[in-house]
C-alpha cells in the first residue's frame, strides 16, 4: 500500500501540545516553574481560560522529562465532582497503576497512589489542572484531606492550575483554608509581543509568507494579546497561503470568524438582560476599563446608576462573559467583543 504524503502541521496549534518547535516563548515562566519544582516548591498557576497555561504545563513537563530521573503526570479535574473521580483520574494517569475506586475506599486508594509515587525511584511531579473544581465537591473535607497527604510527601511536587482565579487564589491565600501559603503563586500573563512576532514571522516565512511588525501589532492589540484568539487568527492567516499578510487580510479573516460564530454570540445575548448587554457593548467598545463605575464611563454609554452597573458586572463575571483582571474588565471572548462593537448599538 502506498503511503499518503503527510500534510505539514499548521504551526499555530490550537489544541494539545506537540513539541517545543510549536510552542511560543514562555521561557521565563518555564524556567521559573522548573526551578521551583526541582527545589521542592509547589506552584499555583492561575490565568484566564485560553491564555495557554495547559500548554505551558505540558511544555514544562516535556523539558523536565529530558532528565531520566523524573516522571511527570498531568491530571485534568475539570469534569470531576467527587474525591472518587479525582482518585480514579489520578490513578489512570500513572502508568501501570490502575485502580477501581470502590465507594468509601477513595481515601485509602489516594494514600496508596501517593505512597506509590513517594517510594518511586524517580522524582514525581503532578499537575492538577482546574484544581479549583474541588471546592465544589459535595464532600467539603477534600481540601483538608489532600493537604494532609501532600504536606508529608518529599518525593512528589505539584502544580495546582486553574482558570477561576478568585476561587483558586482564595484556596491558597485565605488563612482559613487548608492550603494556606503552601505554594508559590504564579499568575500567567500574556506572551511578550516581540517574542510572539518573531515566532509567528519565522513560521510564516517557511512557507513563503510575510507579516510585518505593524500588522502583527494590529492583531495583538485588536485581540488584547489573549493567546488563544491571537493563535486562532494566525492559524487562519497561515491557512490562506497569501504571500503577504497585511491589515486588509486580517480584517477579511476576522470577518469570516465573526460570521461563523454569529449564532453563538446571539445566544450569549439571549442569556443576559438589556442593561447587561449595554454594559458588554460599552466595555467591548473601550477594549478594557478600570473605572467601571466612573461618571465619565457611565455617561458616555448612558448606563444609568453606578449601583445598577455594579450588579450587572457581577452577574456577567459570574457567567464568564466578563473577565475581571484585578479590577480591569474585558470581554472574556475577544471575538464576541469585536462582534458586539459591529452589531450592537
Amino acid at each position: 500500500m502506498n503511503k499518503k504524503k503527510r500534510i505539514p502541521l499548521n504551526p499555530f496549534v490550537l489544541t494539545g501540545y506537540v513539541s517545543p518547535d510549536y510552542f511560543c516563548d514562555r521561557q521565563k515562566e518555564t524556567d521559573k516553574i522548573i526551578s521551583a519544582l526541582l527545589n521542592g516548591r509547589n506552584i499555583t498557576l492561575t490565568s484566564p481560560r485560553r491564555m495557554g497555561k495547559t500548554g505551558l504545563i505540558h511544555h514544562v513537563f516535556h523539558n523536565m522529562q529530558e532528565n531520566n530521573d523524573v516522571k511527570c503526570f498531568y491530571v485534568d479535574l475539570y469534569q470531576t465532582d467527587s474525591l472518587e473521580l479525582l482518585v480514579k483520574k489520578l490513578a489512570d494517569t500513572i502508568p501501570g497503576f490502575k485502580v477501581d475506586v470502590e465507594p468509601g475506599q477513595a481515601e485509602y486508594s489516594l494514600s496508596e497512589i501517593f505512597a506509590y509515587m513517594e517510594q518511586s525511584d524517580y522524582r514525581c511531579f503532578v499537575a492538577f489542572d482546574e484544581f479549583q473544581t474541588i471546592a465544589g465537591y459535595a464532600d467539603k473535607n477534600v481540601e483538608a484531606l489532600l493537604r494532609s497527604y501532600i504536606q508529608r510527601l518529599t518525593n512528589v511536587n505539584f502544580i495546582f492550575s486553574g482558570s477561576q482565579r478568585h476561587v483558586l487564589e482564595n484556596m491558597f491565600v485565605s488563612a482559613s483554608r487548608p492550603f494556606y501559603q503552601s505554594t508559590q503563586m504564579m499568575p500567567l500573563g500574556t506572551i511578550d509581543e516581540n517574542a510572539y512576532y518573531m515566532f509567528s514571522s519565522e513560521k510564516m516565512r517557511k512557507i513563503g509568507q510575510s507579516i510585518d511588525r505593524d500588522t502583527f501589532d494590529y492583531i495583538y492589540t485588536k485581540l488584547s494579546s489573549h493567546t488563544w484568539y491571537v493563535h486562532t487568527l494566525l492559524n487562519r492567516l497561515y491557512e490562506t497561503g497569501y504571500e503577504t499578510i497585511n491589515k486588509d487580510t486580517v480584517d477579511e479573516i476576522l470577518s469570516d470568524i465573526l460570521l461563523e460564530n454569529e449564532g453563538t454570540f446571539q445566544t450569549f445575548l439571549r442569556l443576559v438582560t438589556p442593561i447587561q448587554t449595554r454594559v458588554l457593548y460599552a466595555i467591548a467598545s473601550e477594549g478594557s476599563i478600570k473605572e467601571i463605575q466612573g461618571k465619565a464611563f457611565l455617561t458616555k454609554y448612558q448606563l444609568g446608576a453606578a449601583s445598577t452597573v455594579k450588579t450587572a458586572v457581577k452577574s456577567l463575571v459570574d457567567k464568564e462573559l466578563l473577565l475581571d483582571n484585578n479590577g480591569e474588565y474585558q470581554l472574556y471572548d475577544r471575538f464576541f467583543g469585536l462582534w458586539l462593537v459591529e452589531n450592537v448599538r
